[in-house]
């Protein structure tokens, strides 16, 4: 959606209630599912990987409630902006209170499962004294992506932003320094934003996935732990936030990191599978993610 037409459907969504904004959201999705079938059948083979004992009928059905789902991401963040009132239960907040209570930073790792934009927002609104920076990826002519950042700027979370064509390294010294002040740098454990970027093999789903390494090594090197997060829809304007025990990433010497950092990938792939087998509608990843299927014999 280009940014004068969100101003559009968002104004008379002000004017007609939530329902209108509804209507014309799922119109567009289906939209995006009849017309765009490179991307509905991106969907369609991951949800062969998630089910693969059902039938072709019912992994297009699948897709085609992921696209719906989607729509909630535009509502609520429409209902978070508007001063709407969404609800919300934390499991695991105990975690990140004391890191807090013990001046340590930490890694918050969030994925493209569930809605990451109004988790981040409602965390920093339920604790203020959480200081957050968040990297994320900019494209030049996304014109919603720029709105939405300057949202959670206005929210109190400190956003760096880097281009496809590359951060800078002192984007991470910046990040070392947040997190070894006691800041948490909130990061997409899941996506890679760049061909260059240095990606950790990982086990999906009985397939392979790049994932993205920075996370991890961020963590290890400011010796942090990684706190995943998770923000699930229960139903319009609900949503349930999770944080899990965290994980340690340590090596005893530079020759040990690579495993190090690689367990951790492991275990994050491993949670947001858990986790996407329990909320399967809303995995927003919308390109091919998936790689080469696991030989039974082979394991990392």
């Amino acid at each position: 959606m280009r940014e004068r037409f969100y101003k559009w459907l968002t104004a008379c969504s002000r004017r007609l209630g939530p329902g209108f904004f509804t209507l014309i959201a799922q119109g567009i999705a289906a939209g995006y599912f009849f017309l765009f079938p490179n991307r509905t059948l991106a969907s369609v083979r991951f949800y062969q990987a998630l089910y693969p004992d059902r039938t072709r009928f019912y992994h297009y059905w699948c897709a085609w409630c992921q696209f719906r789902s989607f729509t909630s991401v535009f509502l609520d963040r429409f209902l978070l902006s508007s001063g709407g009132l969404i609800r919300n239960t934390f499991e695991g907040r105990h975690y990140l209170r004391q890191a807090i209570e013990e001046k340590r930073g930490g890694i918050l790792l969030m994925s493209h499962l569930g809605n990451w934009e109004v988790g981040a927002r409602l965390l920093r609104r339920a604790m203020p004294e959480l200081r957050l920076m968040l990297y994320v990826g900019q494209r030049i002519k996304d014109q919603i992506e720029r709105m939405q950042k300057q949202d959670l700027a206005a929210s109190g979370i400190r956003i760096l932003a880097v281009d496809q064509e590359g951060g800078s390294a002192f984007d991470l010294v910046e990040g070392i320094a947040f997190l070894r002040s006691g800041g948490f740098v909130s990061m997409a454990g899941d996506m890679i934003w760049r061909p260059d970027q240095r990606a950790v093999k990982a086990r999906f789903l009985n397939h392979w996935v790049q994932l993205p390494e920075a996370p991890h090594m961020l963590a290890l090197i400011a010796r942090v732990p990684v706190y995943v997060f998770f923000a699930s829809s229960r139903g319009q304007g609900r949503y349930h936030f999770s944080i899990c025990p965290p994980i340690d990433v340590q090596a005893a010497n530079r020759a040990d990191r690579v495993d190090a950092i690689r367990q951790s990938v492991q275990a994050y792939a491993k949670l947001v599978e858990d986790h996407l087998r329990r909320h399967p509608f809303e995995w927003y990843h919308f390109q091919a993610f998936l790689g080469e299927p696991v030989e039974p014999s082979k394991s990392l």
